[in-house]
């Protein structure tokens, strides 16, 4: 199997479903996707928690050693590690590794406002020292929060990048000039989200980034489809999409 880093390539970015349950992540291995994310809305709302809540470490967890076994490589979103001790998120990433995962997405963002930025590379330097071979995504909400300039972007990744991470992530940003700023600045590979109506794959592709994210849509599409087809059959109009069988569902689980 292709390393996780490897699908890294600027220009040819590795378009990232993230999940928030098992037979989601099962069927895009099954159609042969080579990595999935998680979303931590996701993962979150299916727990019935805040978005992000240190009560969703449990379920993160419980999910990324479900997924670990699949044939697919597994990056999971730790959020803001469930912690403000850097050793304790460290050693949930070890855990994580141990179980199989390959890759880690640690944010800066604190609620509303953003973690200083010696707090945050001091996180990702303790990370990188206690497990080396995961690749590590580092997220910045500069823009996300809509705190500054491209330049503020620039700072954190650079920050981040020194810090030992392997990947820098500016959910937000989608902007071609914005985009093109940041992927020149930096030397590490860079991470968009996808942004519905703000720029296509292929755009970001040309603008030189490596990794594209789908984030929570995957999550709130399925949310629109399940309460369509309620609507639809009360309705008696025909299913908005059209559902596996009950016979290929069971035939991706264990």
């Amino acid at each position: 199997m292709t390393s996780f880093a490897a699908l890294h390539v600027p220009g040819r970015p590795l378009l990232l479903p993230n999940v928030w349950e098992f037979g989601f992540a099962a069927a895009l291995a099954d159609a042969g996707h080579p990595a999935v994310g998680t979303t931590s809305l996701g993962v979150s709302a299916a727990a019935g928690l805040a978005d992000g809540a240190p009560e969703s470490r449990a379920a993160t967890v419980a999910l990324a050693k479900s997924l670990a076994p699949l044939d697919i490589l597994v990056s999971i979103d730790l959020a803001d590690g469930f912690s403000a001790d850097p050793a304790e998120v460290a050693d949930l990433v070890a855990e994580l590794a141990d179980a199989g995962v390959v890759g880690v997405n640690l944010e800066d963002g604190r609620g509303d406002v953003l973690a200083p930025i010696v707090v945050q590379a001091a996180l990702l330097a303790k990370v990188r020292e206690r497990v080396p071979g995961m690749f590590l995504n580092a997220r910045t909400d500069t823009h996300w929060l809509g705190t500054g300039p491209v330049a503020d972007a620039v700072t954190r990744a650079r920050a981040y990048a020194e810090a030992g991470a392997d990947c820098v992530f500016v959910p937000g940003l989608h902007d071609p000039a914005g985009v093109t700023e940041l992927v020149e600045a930096v030397d590490v590979p860079v991470n968009l989200l996808y942004l519905p109506g703000k720029a296509t794959f292929s755009e970001l592709a040309s603008l030189g980034v490596a990794r594209v994210s789908l984030g929570s849509t995957p999550y709130r599409v399925a949310l629109s489809a399940a309460l369509a087809t309620v609507d639809s059959v009360r309705e008696g109009a025909e299913l908005p999409v059209r559902p596996p069988s009950y016979g290929d569902v069971t035939a991706l689980l264990p």
